[in-house]
């Protein structure tokens, strides 16, 4: 018995006294500073999804939210978060990007405005003037949404607010806005006592879309680390669908700025809409987006989906 009680204890040192395996490095650019929208890879970093899968992942927020998917194509970081409509718009310019996972599945964007205000429908808008911060891929979305309601970009006055998005409403400037989020503009206007109204694409004329993908360079769309990486984001996703108080916990630990009230909004009303399966890839729907896409002037092509969206093998 000692003899095996000593065989015991000589084991034990020797495990700990190994080196631990080394895990493998992967930089993620966020699209924008940390917020809710990126709960399921915060969670997967506090919670040691990533370590679990042998991955060292630094999440990294841009000074310009325009960088990442460029970052992204020179090699300077492996994945970017970045948006359905604008990866595809950059793969039309040749930009050697693709589509590996998506983080939110659903439409973000939407029309807003007062909901106390004279718009209570978008015919409404006709004659007044509307906010955007983007150009092209926003005028697309309204100009659809318009033309659902018999109207056009001519009957609206566009007005460049810079990604002042409910400010500009809330001061008169505009009378609408284009390109603010559901979660967050909404939920802001309603501290602020200024309650909003959303119109949303998908019901009015747009195609649903990811809002949230992830992207990396094209040539290494196949990185084995990226499977893992994608099965951490799952595995988080869940967690965050199970366990959204102590996922919300994870995500604002050593974070106290996300802890105010428009960011625990925001996490609720942000919640359903993460992809459950990050992995998966809806090849039709891609399509039927860069038709639309097409039809609005944006692109000159609609190329094949498998340039520029894969599943990771």
């Amino acid at each position: 018995m000692k003899h095996l009680f000593a065989a015991g204890l000589m084991a034990a040192s020797l495990m700990t006294s190994l080196p631990a395996l080394a895990q493998d490095k992967l930089s993620v650019m966020l699209d924008w500073f940390v917020n809710p929208d990126h709960a399921p890879l915060v969670v997967a970093q506090e919670k040691g999804f990533f370590k679990d899968a042998g991955l060292e992942v630094t999440l990294t927020a841009p000074a310009d939210p325009n960088d990442p998917p460029k970052l992204v194509a020179a090699g300077g970081a492996d994945i970017a978060v970045s948006y359905q409509p604008q990866l595809i718009l950059q793969v039309a310019e040749e930009l050697p990007l693709v589509r590996i996972g998506t983080l939110v599945s659903t439409p973000l964007n939407s029309v807003v405005v007062l909901r106390d205000g004279p718009v209570k429908t978008l015919k409404d808008l006709k004659g007044r003037k509307v906010g955007y911060s983007i150009a092209g891929f926003e005028d697309a979305l309204l100009g659809a949404m318009l033309e659902k309601q018999g109207l056009s970009l001519k009957d609206v006055e566009l007005v460049n607010v810079n990604f002042s998005l409910s400010p500009s409403l809330l001061s008169g400037q505009v009378d609408a806005v284009v390109g603010a989020f559901r979660n967050f503009e909404l939920n802001q206007m309603e501290i602020e006592k200024h309650p909003g109204r959303a119109f949303y694409p998908e019901e009015e004329g747009v195609p649903p879309y990811d809002e949230l993908i992830l992207v990396a360079r094209k040539d290494k769309a196949n990185d084995p680390r990226f499977k893992r990486f994608l099965a951490a984001v799952e595995r988080a996703t869940l967690y965050i669908l199970n366990h959204p108080e102590d996922a919300q916990a994870a995500f604002v630990k050593g974070r106290p700025e996300l802890n105010d009230e428009l960011n625990r909004r925001a996490w609720a009303d942000t919640l359903p809409r993460f992809s459950h399966s990050p992995a998966a890839l809806d090849a039709e729907r891609y399509t039927r987006f860069a038709e639309f896409l097409k039809a609005r002037g944006l692109i000159k092509a609609v190329a094949p989906v498998d340039q520029y969206a894969v599943v990771v093998k």
